[in-house]
């Protein structure tokens, strides 16, 4: 039976979060620039929740989407059909500064994947990347501007983050064996 750890509770989650909200707002001093990208599944509850943090540092609604990169994987020939997930980009991506919000940053695959995605949406002038965790183990060479913690891990070990929507409660959690 796998061991499993309890990385992050509801609330480190919540002040990593804000962190990295903050960590945003002062690398970017124009919010009008600013847009939020959650890839799917879960970066996509983490950019709303920035989104409203942002908000309330900005005085500003910040724009938020959702993007599926399964159709752009390196490693489709090798996996069962892709659940297409939605994506959903109700602005211009082209010019702004886009922030990709994914929950665990791994290979790099899933993020060079929807920096792929992306260009279907348009021509970011720079894109950003906030994960609530790095486990490293790169692949590719990417690297998070923005890291809620940084956990390093084996290959044999999984890294589950769950939400209070779906799982009950927030937490991050390591499963060994």
């Amino acid at each position: 039976m796998p061991e499993t750890i309890v990385i992050l509770n509801g609330p480190a989650i919540e002040r990593a979060l804000k962190r990295i909200a903050h960590e945003i707002a002062e690398r970017n001093e124009t919010p009008n620039d600013v847009v939020l990208v959650g890839i799917q599944r879960g970066g996509v509850p983490l950019a709303q929740r920035l989104s409203g943090m942002l908000a309330g540092i900005w005085s500003q609604a910040v724009p938020t989407g959702q993007l599926d990169v399964s159709m752009h994987r390196d490693d489709l020939d090798r996996r069962a059909a892709p659940q297409v997930q939605p994506t959903v980009i109700p602005f211009d991506v082209t010019g702004r500064t886009v922030v990709l919000v994914d929950d665990v940053l791994f290979s790099g695959r899933t993020v060079r994947a929807a920096m792929d995605a992306l260009n279907d949406f348009g021509r970011p002038q720079q894109i950003q990347l906030a994960v609530l965790v790095d486990r490293g183990h790169r692949e590719l060479p990417i690297k998070a501007d923005f890291v809620g913690k940084n956990l390093p891990t084996g290959r044999n070990e999984n890294v589950h983050v769950r939400f209070a929507e779906e799982a009950g409660a927030d937490e991050v959690v390591l499963e060994r064996g």
